[in-house]
């Protein structure tokens, strides 16, 4: 089927899905959102496909939600980032990772806000050298979403986990290596991805389904409270005088002078 945000091809028993809007570092409008979830859930019922990779055009692998988006503009009145939670980047990262073919992030570049919940929703993850992974949402007035407190706090621990979000600097490649929340370091991640696809391809699609399965109840008993709990967060936070400040201030290019309203 057509899209007009991502690309999406199957080769080799692999589908690649491919966010390209390049111009905008791969931020994501509602539609581009959807269209991820239709492209895994296109993957999800080939009978040609046994793996997934999901990558991002140009110099980033994706940054999020697209402040230009109406729907988030606290310039416009009453919003509702909850709603926005609920009805686009939830059902992103559960489409990845309810999946029952494995998917694969190939992260080429630079990963911000949002786009590290996609990044860490897959099960796999593959980056190059020095990408960096920023957590920007403190500066706009907001709170980490769409499961990455979770993913995080698990992974590197509740101070690393505060000051990561808090502070807002960026954390690169090889510490998130280190902390064994990316399985790889390529130059060229689409092509390590592919490598680690070409391999399980020729593994039982049942026994990697199940595998999946199991690894997720291990771990995931409290993941959909904690969706609930960013959820009411949000739509708190993008009601706020702080987050149209937070925005304003991003879009303006200038430092964000926040209250506390």
């Amino acid at each position: 089927m057509p899209f007009k945000f991502i690309t999406y091809a199957e080769e080799n028993r692999t589908a690649t899905i491919t966010m390209n809007r390049p111009e905008l570092y791969n931020a994501l409008n509602a539609e581009a959102k959807m269209e991820v979830v239709q492209a895994i859930r296109e993957a999800n019922k080939s009978a040609a496909v046994n793996s997934i990779v999901l990558t991002g055009a140009g110099k980033a692998f994706c940054t999020g939600q697209d402040l230009n988006d109406r729907s988030v503009q606290a310039t416009e009145g009453t919003i509702d980032l909850g709603h926005t939670l609920q009805t686009e980047w939830n059902p992103l990262v559960t489409a990845i990772r309810d999946s029952k073919k494995i998917v694969i992030a190939a992260v080429n570049g630079v990963c911000a806000g949002a786009g590290i919940s996609v990044a860490i929703a897959c099960d796999m993850i593959v980056s190059r050298p020095a990408v960096k992974f920023v957590g920007a949402f403190s500066k706009l007035g907001l709170a980490p979403d769409a499961g990455s407190t979770y993913i995080f706090s698990r992974a590197l621990g509740y101070q690393k986990t505060m000051e990561f979000f808090l502070m807002g600097e960026a954390l690169t490649s090889e510490e998130l290596h280190t902390a064994g929340l990316i399985n790889a370091l390529s130059e060229d991640a689409v092509a390590k991805a592919l490598e680690y696809a070409m391999a399980i391809n020729k593994l039982s699609p049942l026994s990697t389904e199940m595998i999946k399965k199991n690894i997720k109840a291990a771990l995931d008993s409290d993941y959909n409270q904690s969706l609930e709990r960013e959820t009411y967060a949000q739509r708190f936070l993008g009601n706020s005088a702080d987050y149209k400040e937070g925005l304003s201030a991003f879009l303006a290019k200038r430092q964000p002078i926040f209250t506390g309203n």
